[in-house]
């Protein structure tokens, strides 16, 4: 019985999360598509590169959110609901902050930004264009993924699914307007990315006001502290969400050196279909935490090691099935995106590889998911941040040895199943010592 409430209560919570994870993805194909089809490979190329920044807008609200959403659960399992809220408080305070200094800071660096990331001339110029729009809508991005974590955790995972539909069925329409029918090309992508994310914080705004959980009551001598826990347990999310894109810019910029804009449209298209992969498997690690969180505060061990192999499971499934449909798609992603003839048979013939680390890829994320969910920092921050620390190594050290494009694809797969070795390692160290 005790089993079978467990399976129960666990698809509650995954499999809303992992529709809005998957739906966050689609968010950058939609920009890809209609701005791929609308320019060409230029297109494609300028919002596969800009990306990252986007990324990284939405990464720390993810972040926060999810610091401040694990104490909650932690705290409220413990019966300390004074606590609760002020982390509740705490992590609203931050994403106001960090709005305000994301919005400030891309828009006036937008341009040097994008140099770093590797863009000149008409690709800097529609990189331009789209990331100072996005920059202006940073709060609402910032917000829309932030308070996402804390709906999760008050019981609403569905209703944060549906107002992740409600933003994304606004971005879809406002592209095929704005890209389409208006020709505003990238500048308008950014629009419809903007608003989208802005419909979604507005529906998750009301369920907080409606369930009485938006509050920024803190006392002014615990903020530093309570914010410091937020901070030190967002790191790991921030990074998972974030660790893609980082792998992407060091993608893009060893493949400029290697295979050139051909090589940056070819992964661009694989990035945005396999990230959707990565990002579901998120969703299973993310729409666990509340019951890891809880369990952990509970102080049930059993029944959280229970959760937490549900995860594993339903990550490998669904790992399996997301490699066997891109596999049976590959010589048609190209096309998806307006991509050239030459870039559509490469993409065909490189897919495959890839797909090879899917598998590895859900066994780090759950693994990393576990150890944030239940206050283990340090673990999470390793398996976070050492995927694209293996890339980067592998990258300086494959390429000029044994034959420079094609090993900048094997390092990524070598990078992640490493990462992934290492994850069992930590997790069985965590175990032995009755961590996790």
């Amino acid at each position: 019985m005790g089993k079978t409430n467990n399976i129960k209560i666990f698809f509650k919570y995954v499999i809303p999360s992992v529709l809005s994870f998957a739906l966050s993805g689609v968010y950058a194909i939609a920009d890809g598509f209609f701005v791929g089809n609308c320019i060409g490979d230029i297109g494609l190329s300028a919002i596969n590169v800009a990306y990252p920044i986007v990324a990284m807008i939405q990464a720390i609200g993810t972040g926060i959110g999810m610091g401040g959403a694990v104490y909650y659960s932690i705290n409220r399992a413990e019966k300390k609901e004074k606590n609760a809220r002020e982390f509740t408080a705490g992590a609203l305070w931050l994403l106001i902050i960090f709005s305000i200094l994301l919005t400030l800071s891309i828009f006036f660096m937008n341009s040097a930004l994008l140099r770093l990331l590797g863009m000149e001339g008409e690709l800097l110029s529609l990189g331009e264009e789209y990331i100072a729009i996005i920059a202006l809508g940073s709060a609402l991005q910032v917000f829309g993924t932030g308070f996402a974590p804390f709906i999760r955790n008050y019981g609403g995972a569905f209703y944060a699914m549906i107002s992740m539909i409600a933003g994304f069925a606004a971005n879809i329409i406002l592209d095929y307007l704005f890209v389409w029918v208006m020709d505003q090309g990238a500048a308008g992508a950014a629009w419809a990315t903007v608003i989208g994310q802005g419909v979604t914080m507005i529906m998750a705004l009301i369920y907080l006001l409606l369930k009485k959980q938006f509050t920024l009551k803190i006392p002014f001598s615990k903020i530093g502290k309570v914010s410091a826990s937020i901070i030190k347990i967002g790191i790991a999310p921030f990074g998972l969400a974030m660790t893609p894109n980082i792998s992407l810019i060091i993608i893009n910029r060893f493949s400029i050196s290697y295979g050139g804009e051909q090589a940056v449209a070819v992964y661009a298209c694989i990035a945005y279909i396999i990230c959707v992969i990565y990002l579901i498997l998120q969703g299973v690690g993310d729409g666990s935490q509340p019951l890891l969180s809880q369990y952990y505060g509970e102080k049930d061990i059993d029944r959280m090691k229970n959760i937490r192999k549900l995860a594993y499971g339903f990550s490998l499934f669904l790992s399996l099935m997301g490699c066997i449909v891109m596999y049976a798609a590959k010589g048609n992603l190209g096309t998806l995106f307006g991509t050239s003839y030459e870039v559509n048979l490469e993409i065909g013939k490189i897919m495959p590889l890839f797909l090879i680390s899917v598998p590895f890829v859900a066994i780090n994320r759950i693994t990393t998911a576990s150890f944030y969910a239940t206050e283990k920092s340090v673990y999470s921050y390793i398996l976070t941040f050492i995927e694209p620390l293996f890339m980067m190594i592998l990258m300086l050290i494959l390429p000029p040895l044994f034959g420079g494009q094609i090993m900048i694809w094997w390092s990524t797969v070598f990078a992640r199943i490493l990462s992934a070795v290492l994850a069992l390692i930590l997790k069985q160290r965590a175990d032995k010592w009755e961590i996790v």
